[in-house]
């Protein structure tokens, strides 16, 4: 089967179910790694090569013209997030996001918050709260494309 093939396939039918509702977790970088490690194992593999290769990643992903799946759930999580943001003041969604829970915290290092998560993408993305409403450009900030292999240009 050819290699270009391998990674439509990959695209369209494994990383969707890889990443199956991201969108709605908390992500550390535990959680990040272990998705990434996964990834990899699966793109040598259809790759034909293996780690006592010492092939980079970077050509790996870039043979079968993916993108790390770590942008990708960036993406889903800040798109979701998007839709729930444009939906009305009264939706019950947007009431749950400025929730605030009477009482104390544990002691400790709180716990990471999914809309901490969403915040630092947003960050990274260049994007303000005021964006949600203006979809294009949301889309546009948000967007995180495979790259074209050589074979997709021909």
């Amino acid at each position: 089967m050819p290699i270009k093939l391998k990674g439509i396939i990959y695209k369209s039918v494994i990383r969707p179910v890889l990443i199956y509702g991201s969108e709605t977790w908390a992500v550390t970088k535990k959680h990040v790694s272990t998705i990434q490690v996964a990834e990899m194992k699966m793109l040598r593999w259809m790759c034909g090569v293996t780690r006592l290769d010492k092939i980079r990643n970077e050509y790996v992903r870039g043979s079968l013209g993916v993108r790390d799946v770590a942008d990708k759930i960036q993406e889903k999580r800040l798109r979701w997030y998007g839709h729930g943001k444009r939906r009305p003041p009264e939706y019950i969604g947007n009431a749950t996001l400025n929730l605030d829970i009477p009482g104390q915290r544990r002691r400790g290092r709180p716990k990471l918050r999914w809309l901490s998560v969403v915040k630092k993408d947003m960050e990274i993305c260049e994007l303000k709260e005021e964006d949600v409403q203006d979809r294009a450009k949301w889309k546009k900030k948000i967007r995180k494309a495979d790259p074209v292999t050589r074979r997709d240009k021909r």
